[in-house]
C-alpha cells in the first residue's frame, strides 16, 4: 500500500520524575508544548507488511493486556468476519479495536483488507494533524480528561479540540479506505464489501466510527452497582428514517421481500439486485451513486468509573442475542480471557435453538475491559484459538487461513433472521414494502454460499445482470 507511520509507544514521563501531579499523557504526534516529552511519527516507522509481527497488535483469536477476540465460521462458506485490537496504539494509553463483517463474493477479503489498512490510514491523518499544528499553538491533550466542575475554559477547548481531530482522521481515513478499495487492482470489490465498527480508547476519551450493522456496546454498572448495557454505535440499516430518504433521494430503492418483512434492503433502481441489507459500507460499488456510502457515524464519549468493558460484534452476535443478553454473558464469564469465546459459543447455540433451519452467520467478537487488566492465570489453551490460525506460505509471509471450527450452540432479536415458524408464515419471491419517511481478486477461496442459505437472511439476495456498467435505459 505505501503507507508508513509511526507506532510510538513510548509516553513522555520526564515531568512524573520530577514529582508534576499535573502529568498531561499528549497524543504524542506533535501536540505537546515539552520538547523533551515530544515525540512524533518519524520515532518508529512501519509498513504494511510489518504489521504481523507488533507486539502488540492482535488479529487472530486470543488475548492481550486488555482485551480478547474470538471468531468463529458460520455454515454459510468461508469465514468474512475479520477483527483486530491495536494496544499502544499511538501511545500507551491509546487503544485501537476493530469488528468488520464482509457481504459478496469477495468479502472476506475486504473486510480483511479494511482491518489492516485502516488503522494505519487513521495513524496517518493523525500525523497530518501534527504537521498541520507545527508552529502554531501547541496544545497538549490530556488522555485521561474528565469533566470536572471547576475545569477551565482552556482545558475544554483542549478537549474539544481533540474531539475535532479524531472525528476529522476518522472521517478522512473512511474515505481513503474507500477509494483505495476502488482502486484497487487485485480485489474487486463492486459486489462486495464489509461492514467496520472501530473504537478509540484514549484514557477517558472514547472515540466511535461505525458504518454497516456490526455495533459495539459497554457494560456499565448504574447508580445500584447493577450491570446494564448501554449502546454505542447505532446500527445504520436501510430502513431508518435519514438512510432511507438518502437512498432514495439518489435514486436507489428501499424495500424488503414478501418473505422477510422486517428486513429493508437497498436495490439498484433498474434491477431487483443486489439487495443490501445495510445502508453505509466499504466497497459496494454498484450502490455507490445510488445512496449507499461509506461515511462513519462518529461518536465520542468520556468513560467513568462505571464503566466496566466493550463489546463490538458482528452481526452473527446481534442477530440472537440483546444488548443485556451479551452484557451478561461477559460479566458473568469464568474469566475475562475466555469472554469473547464464551459469547461467540452461546450465539452459536442460540442459532441452532431459535433457528434450527438457518445456517448460522459468522461471528467476531471483541471484548476490551477498561480498567486495562486481564486474568493472570492462562485460562485460553491454544485448543480455543484454532478457528482462524496463521500459517507461513512459500514466500514466508503470513497467511490467514480458516477452518470449519464447530461450536455448540442463548437470546431480542436484531431481526436479520427469521425463525423456522415465520419461514411457513411467508412465502412469494418480493413485495415492496413502504419505507418511513426521512431517511479482482486472485485465486478462488472456496465457494461462496453467501446467497444458498436456507432461511438465514443474508447482507445481499443476489448479484446484478451485469458486470460493471448499467444497462441502457
Amino acid at each position: 500500500m505505501g503507507c508508513c507511520v509511526s507506532t510510538s509507544s513510548k509516553s513522555a514521563r520526564s515531568s512524573r520524575s520530577n514529582g508534576d501531579t499535573n502529568v498531561q499523557t499528549c497524543l504524542e504526534i506533535g501536540f505537546c508544548g515539552q520538547k523533551s516529552a515530544r515525540r512524533t511519527f518519524s520515532d518508529h516507522v512501519i509498513s504494511l507488511h510489518q504489521l504481523p509481527s507488533l507486539p502488540n497488535r492482535i488479529f487472530t483469536n486470543g488475548k492481550s493486556r486488555s482485551s480478547c477476540i474470538f471468531t468463529q465460521q458460520g455454515r454459510k462458506g468461508i469465514n468474512q468476519d475479520a477483527m483486530i485490537v491495536w494496544e499502544d496504539f499511538i501511545s500507551e494509553d491509546v487503544t485501537f479495536c476493530g469488528v468488520f463483517d464482509g457481504h459478496g463474493p469477495h468479502g472476506h477479503l475486504v473486510a480483511r483488507k479494511v482491518r489492516e489498512a485502516l488503522p494505519l490510514k487513521l495513524l496517518s491523518f493523525l500525523h497530518s494533524s501534527e504537521s498541520g499544528q507545527n508552529g502554531s499553538g501547541k496544545t497538549c491533550f490530556r488522555g485521561s480528561m474528565k469533566p470536572e466542575s471547576g475545569e477551565s475554559e482552556k482545558d475544554v477547548a483542549a478537549e474539544d479540540k481533540l474531539n475535532s481531530m479524531w472525528r476529522e482522521a476518522f472521517m478522512k481515513a473512511y474515505k481513503a479506505m474507500d477509494k483505495e478499495l476502488r482502486s484497487h487492482p487485485n480485489l474487486d470489490c463492486f459486489c462486495s464489501g464489509s461492514t467496520a465498527v472501530t473504537v478509540v480508547k484514549q484514557g477517558s476519551n472514547l472515540f466511535m466510527g461505525n458504518i454497516g450493522d456490526s455495533r459495539a456496546i459497554m457494560g456499565s454498572k448504574d447508580i445500584n452497582d447493577v450491570m446494564v448495557a448501554i449502546q454505542l454505535t447505532v446500527d445504520l440499516k436501510p430502513d431508518l428514517p435519514r438512510e432511507a430518504e438518502r437512498i432514495k433521494r439518489c435514486k436507489g430503492r428501499v424495500f424488503a421481500l414478501q418473505d422477510e418483512p422486517e428486513v429493508h434492503r437497498v436495490w439498484l433502481p433498474f434491477d431487483d439486485a443486489p439487495g443490501l441489507a445495510m445502508a453505509r459500507a466499504f466497497g459496494d460499488f454498484c450502490l455507490k451513486e445510488y445512496g449507499v456510502i461509506s461515511i462513519p457515524e462518529f461518536s465520542h464519549r468520556l468513560l467513568t468509573d462505571k464503566d466496566q468493558f466493550i463489546v463490538l460484534a458482528s452481526d452473527g452476535i446481534w442477530d440472537v442475542l440483546s444488548n443485556e443478553e451479551v452484557v451478561k454473558i461477559v460479566s458473568l464469564a469464568p474469566s475475562r480471557s475466555s469472554a469473547a469465546r464464551i459469547l461467540v459459543d452461546s450465539a452459536a447455540r442460540e442459532w441452532k435453538l431459535k433457528y434450527p433451519t438457518s445456517k448460522v452467520d459468522d461471528c467476531a467478537v471483541v471484548c476490551l475491559f477498561l480498567d486495562g487488566k486481564m486474568d493472570s492465570e492462562s485460562d485460553c489453551d491454544e485448543q480455543f484459538f484454532s478457528s482462524a490460525i496463521m500459517q507461513s506460505n512459500h514466500s514466508g509471509n503470513l497467511v490467514e487461513t480458516d477452518d470449519g471450527q464447530k461450536s455448540e450452540p442463548t437470546l431480542q432479536r436484531n431481526f436479520t433472521v427469521r425463525s423456522s415458524e415465520e419461514n411457513g408464515r411467508y412465502g412469494g419471491r418480493g413485495v415492496s414494502v413502504d419505507v418511513v419517511e426521512d431517511g479482482r481478486s486472485g485465486p478462488e477461496d472456496e465457494n461462496w454460499l453467501g446467497l444458498e442459505g436456507v432461511s438465514r437472511v443474508n447482507s445481499l439476495v443476489q448479484l446484478p445482470r451485469f458486470s460493471e456498467e448499467k444497462p441502457n435505459s
